[in-house]
């Protein structure tokens, strides 16, 4: 059951739920929130300089007593001084992405910290056992922003995932509901990581009007593009429409870098250039339609979680 089990007695949460590390969504207040009302809130270190997040992890402190940590995607450029940082914070927990976990996994134990790694493959979780890290999240292709290239779903890719590694196995990409949450516990997930619906709370740094952008999405409006750089889940908007234009002429990985040009996904989602900007969500955004403030969203979860696995439990099955 989803609610004490390996993962909240691997991190001391209450709830198996994660607020991902979103880069321009994932600062103190976002990640507070999360933590104080029982969830795992997680800093987004990806678009933060190493002094912003040095100041972000010293406000986390001071706004929660409850258990948190920070995503570091693994191609951040000042990889080294930001895992030190870390290590000198006192940091407790760490999520890494976007590269292999082999070389930091032994560095950030050592300092005491629990490390988990995002990946996108039953082969790549094999990777991170042997790696040493303590838990694996599974995200599938519906997920907002950068992905696998392997355009697994979740549900494909969670059983998968789970039939290959023993250790606790944390499900991400188009999770929004309580709902999901128990489908993804009926895969073999023993929590779940949220993107999407955290980064239309309240307390995320998005700017108002990606939000708005968001909360008004119908199906298919995002999709996953870039493939010739990194694969990533895009709203289609002007600057998608261009790179979308481009790839179906055949443009090279660097055409494509010049299209998208310098902090595109900070001007979409900090700075809110809603034509201009790279504009990174789920393919679940299409079914949030209100902002709501992240303690709400967790309750939200957590009630139609319990709710839905006791009308399961009561209906004998299909």
């Amino acid at each position: 059951m989803m609610e004490e089990n390996r993962i909240t007695g691997l991190f001391g949460c209450k709830y198996p739920v994660v607020a991902g590390g979103m880069v321009w969504c994932s600062g103190w207040r976002l990640a507070s929130a999360v933590s104080n009302a029982g969830a795992l809130g997680l800093l987004g270190a990806g678009s933060m300089h190493p002094e912003t997040l040095t100041e972000h992890i010293r406000k986390m402190k001071e706004a929660t007593d409850k258990p948190w940590g920070v995503n570091v995607p693994l191609m951040y450029p000042e990889i080294d001084r930001l895992m030190q940082i870390l290590v000198d914070e006192g940091v407790k927990i760490v999520f890494t992405s976007a590269g292999s976990p082999k070389k930091y996994t032994p560095m950030l134990h050592e300092a005491g910290i629990k490390v988990a790694h995002v990946v996108s493959s039953s082969k790549f979780a094999v990777k991170c056992e042997e790696a040493g890290v303590d838990a694996i999240v599974a995200e599938g292709f519906e997920a907002g922003g950068h992905n696998g290239r392997e355009e697994t779903t979740t549900m494909v890719l969670i059983p998968q995932v789970r039939a290959a590694t023993s250790l606790p196995l944390i499900a991400a990409g188009g999770i929004g509901s309580g709902r999901a949450m128990l489908a993804a516990e009926a895969l073999g997930a023993e929590g779940v990581q949220i993107g999407t619906l955290f980064a239309l709370s309240e307390e995320s740094s998005a700017a108002g009007a990606f939000k708005q952008r968001c909360i008004t999405l119908a199906e298919g409006d995002t999709m996953l593009c870039l493939k010739k750089i990194a694969p990533t889940r895009l709203i289609k908007n002007g600057l998608y429409h261009q790179i979308a234009e481009a790839e179906d002429r055949g443009a090279t990985a660097d055409e494509l870098r010049g299209i998208l040009g310098k902090a595109a996904s900070k001007k979409g989602i900090f700075e809110g250039d809603i034509q201009g900007g790279e504009l990174e969500i789920g393919q679940v955004a299409s079914a949030v339609r209100k902002i709501q403030p992240a303690g709400a969203i967790v309750d939200s979860l957590m009630a139609e979680y319990r709710d839905a696995r006791q009308r399961l439990s009561g209906c004998g099955g299909m």
